[in-house]
């Protein structure tokens, strides 16, 4: 009996080439898992079990991850013919009639769609909790999030439901839940994985897609999968020398890195988050890399008011673009109070004050480039806390019917405040992430520590096109004893519950 739960995605391509395993046996593999364990954490929202039943027994694809389970994100990924919520009452009945080309370079690599998974409302914050949905929860302790707005396919690939699922990062959004949930998530220089046909760029070039993983060498290979220009796309960046999978066990050299446990907010950071860079930081040198305290030269207050600015103009050209696909307005009652009031402020900028505050992005990314100049990686902690509590940073009862209020009357003043409030709340638990956004360089988060029964990852950064040396240090860094080789409890307590026969299923 093979033990579906231990292997990852080529692991497991690899035993359906060698007539080891069917695909319609990891299929049903995937299936128990989710309906054993999503009714407590909540993962996966939409099902697609029949259709990967029929898609698992026909010809498929000979693509490198042939038979191989997977899960999409509900939002970036646009699947033909399947619901898509995007976290949003506002979406009921959206059905899309196309693929977008993402979806079509998944499905070209053999991968067999078996659901879509939870996400924050349009992905606007860095834990999954949409009202549409309920909470997700995370594998490794069920009262603490996942992070977001990835959290339901971290969720689904930490409980081994598959071995990597589809995620977006606009802010932090693969990386976030990577750390929260001891997995691999690397964010790709911004227009290495195409976001068409249905658009050029997301978030003005802050949102990049890709997945979550548990090894490197599956994230190196869905990389190779998804990388490259579509067509009519905004950026080409040169391709690789190599495919990203053979940069896998090639030494990256000795390296100069810089790190900094400090927050571009001059927020508190975890002390578990500081030990994890710290132990980082000493585990470098001990692999012969020059390691040295040192960060960037920008304005963390500044960027974060351009990252909030930008925010909000995008919410509602997103929700203006939704409401011409669904032929329908949008109106309060469709989402969340934040939401609406995202919008409503969208609305009030005028285009000056977006160009401004866009125009300031190219500070950090000068500031980002020189730094480069000097050193190949960036060290921080990924997040500045463990994973939060399921919750925590909801807003309680009373002050939702205040801002339902407050958008009800259009009290615009009222509603500049406590956005920002909410805002600086919520990025001072994850204030190192953003940067790469707005950059548009690649990072990554890697599992190498864990505070009780939680992962905590540290995040590197590389100038950008460098996802070659993001790979080679993280596949070196996976062969070291730092490296969070364990698995939720409800993953050990299961080993071989869901094994599935040696023997192949003709189908």
């Amino acid at each position: 009996m093979l033990d579906y739960a231990q292997y990852d995605a080529l692991g497991l391509a690899e035993l359906v080439a060698r007539g080891e395993v069917s695909p319609s046996e990891l299929v049903e593999a995937a299936i128990a898992r989710i309906e054993r364990h999503n009714p407590t954490l909540n993962a996966v929202v939409t099902d697609m079990f029949e259709e990967a039943r029929r898609v698992a027994a026909g010809p498929l694809p000979e693509g490198p991850f042939k038979g191989v389970p997977f899960l999409l994100k509900d939002l970036e990924t646009v699947v033909k013919g399947v619901p898509m919520s995007m976290g949003s009452r506002a979406c009921a009945g959206y059905i899309p009639g196309q693929d977008s080309e993402m979806a079509l370079r998944l499905r070209r690599s053999g991968l067999v769609f078996v659901g879509k998974t939870n996400c924050p409302e349009f992905g606007l914050m860095g834990v999954t909790e949409p009202e549409l949905w309920g909470p997700t929860r995370n594998p490794w302790n069920p009262e603490h999030t996942p992070g977001g707005s990835s959290g339901g396919s971290a969720a689904a690939v930490a409980a081994r439901f598959v071995p990597f699922a589809s995620a977006g990062d606009g802010g932090g959004s693969i990386r976030i839940p990577a750390s929260c949930c001891g997995l691999v998530g690397l964010k790709p220089t911004r227009g290495r994985v195409p976001l068409g046909p249905f658009n050029g760029e997301l978030w003005s070039g802050a949102v990049v897609s890709h997945a979550l993983t548990r090894t490197v060498r599956d994230c190196a290979a869905m990389l190779d999968v998804l990388a490259g220009a579509d067509v009519g796309a905004p950026y080409e960046i040169p391709p690789p020398e190599r495919p990203f999978l053979e940069e896998i066990g090639r030494e990256p050299g000795s390296l100069r890195i810089a790190y900094t446990t400090q927050s571009p907010l001059g927020a508190p950071v975890n002390a578990a988050c500081r030990e994890a860079v710290e132990q980082t930081a000493k585990l470098l040198e001990s692999l012969g890399h020059e390691v040295a305290e040192d960060a960037p030269d920008y304005d963390g207050h500044l960027l974060a008011e351009c990252y909030v600015t930008m925010y909000q103009g995008e919410v509602d050209a997103s929700l203006r673009k939704l409401e011409k696909v669904l032929g329908r307005r949008i109106r309060p009652g469709d989402v969340e109070p934040a939401t609406w009031a995202l919008r409503v402020m969208g609305r009030k900028l005028t285009a000056g004050d977006f160009a401004f505050y866009k125009s300031h992005w190219n500070e950090p990314t000068r500031a980002v480039g020189r730094f480069f100049e000097e050193y190949d990686l960036f060290l921080t902690p990924t997040l500045a806390a463990p994973p939060l509590r399921v919750g925590e940073l909801a807003m309680p009862g009373f002050e939702r019917v205040g801002l339902k209020i407050i958008n009800r009357l259009g009290l615009s003043g009222l509603l500049k405040r406590k956005i920002k409030v909410e805002s600086l709340k919520n990025l001072a638990k994850m204030p190192f992430t953003q940067l790469a956004n707005l950059t548009g360089v690649p990072a990554i988060s890697l599992p190498l520590h864990r505070v009780g029964d939680l992962p905590i990852g540290v995040q590197f950064m590389a100038r950008f096109g460098a996802e070659t040396t993001l790979l080679r240090l993280a596949a070196q860094l996976e062969t070291t004893d730092r490296w969070q080789k364990g698995e939720p409890r409800m993953v050990a307590a299961e080993a071989g519950a869901t094994a599935v026969s040696e023997e192949r299923i003709s189908s």
